[in-house]
């Protein structure tokens, strides 16, 4: 047998590999011209990229080294103060207090609008076609209202002497006359309308997009669990929420840095009162920046924000890409 040759079970035989090409050997056949099409045509979204989101990142981080202030605007004077504006930000009771209430506001709104958003993809699927169309039609007009409208609204919503909600309350007889309430000017309920405006907000997304994922788990493993004599909520907890584990974890990714960064619902219902109670991180950063016009600490504080930010959804996103391998 030719060494060349390899038999095979039909008694043909195939041609040796061809041994590799040894190192410095000249490559055989023309030598392909690099095409430079693609980049070009990336070009212009890398460019849009660099203006409205790497440009003002390296701003932002530049001014938090300086002291730039209200004076600095008129005159262009500044000085480089280094890492002296963190190290005012981290020595400020102020800044402690903010970040406590951010995270446990932020926990609250996540946890609350992934349940009840759970709760409305599972309904979904128990609705028929007609009502299940009129739900997700509602759901997406509540999701599409901007959120400075929706706050407007909200916050007339629950104005003293004249809002529906103080009247409707009243109405029950169940807590009194709370006609002429302020809900801005009492924290807990400050916090209780901001959390039921923005949870409002975002479980039509959650909803929307859990729904989507669930209408792609097969029927059979349902049947097979039911056979196996699983009960409803059984089966919701061992088959479904597996199925639903990665979309779970990227719209809580998402809530996450959604809520950690909420600004407009807290400031134009409550302006972060009474007495800077409902002044999370964004509400510190804006009035010491553009209020207080100290507008190097206020960049310091955005950067620690957004540090803080990263950390927070590393784990997240570690366990999204972990959970998709699983699968």
């Amino acid at each position: 047998m030719s060494p060349s040759t390899v038999p095979v079970a039909s008694g043909e035989t195939m041609a040796a590999a061809e041994s590799p090409r040894q190192p410095g050997a000249p490559r055989s056949g023309p030598k392909r011209k690099r095409n430079f099409a693609p980049l070009w045509l990336l070009s212009p979204a890398a460019l849009v990229l660099l203006t409205i989101t790497v440009a003002p990142i390296v701003l932002l981080v530049f001014l938090s080294l300086t002291n730039y202030d209200q004076k600095s605007l008129f005159t262009g004077e500044f000085a480089e103060v280094g890492l002296g504006q963190y190290s005012s930000i981290f020595t400020d009771p102020e800044f402690l207090r903010s970040l406590v209430r951010t995270v446990l506001f932020a926990t609250a709104l996540v946890a609350g609008s992934v349940a009840i958003g759970m709760g409305i993809s599972q309904l979904l699927t128990r609705l028929g076609t007609v009502m299940r169309y009129v739900v997700t039609i509602v759901l997406i007009f509540a999701w599409a209202v901007p959120t400075v409208a929706s706050s407007l609204v909200w916050d007339w919503l629950f104005q003293p002497g004249y809002g529906v909600v103080n009247w409707l309350l009243t109405q029950t007889h169940l807590f009194g006359d709370l006609t002429d309430v302020d809900w801005a000017q009492d924290p807990v309920l400050a916090y209780l309308a901001i959390w039921l405006l923005i949870v409002w907000q975002a479980v039509p997304f959650i909803g929307l997009t859990l729904n989507a994922a669930q209408t792609q788990v097969p029927e059979e493993y349902f049947e097979a669990a039911r056979l196996d004599g699983a009960s409803e909520w059984g089966i919701y907890w061992r088959v479904t929420i597996h199925f639903l584990k990665p979309t779970l974890l990227l719209v809580t990714i998402l809530s996450v840095i959604w809520d950690f960064n909420v600004f407009n619902q807290i400031w134009l219902v409550s302006h972060g009162g009474p007495n800077n109670a409902t002044a999370t991180l964004g509400i510190w950063t804006y009035k010491t920046a553009f209020i207080g016009f100290h507008l190097g600490e206020g960049a310091a504080i955005a950067v620690v924000t957004t540090v803080l930010l990263m950390i927070f959804t590393a784990y997240y996103i570690r366990n999204l890409v972990r959970s998709g391998e699983e699968l």
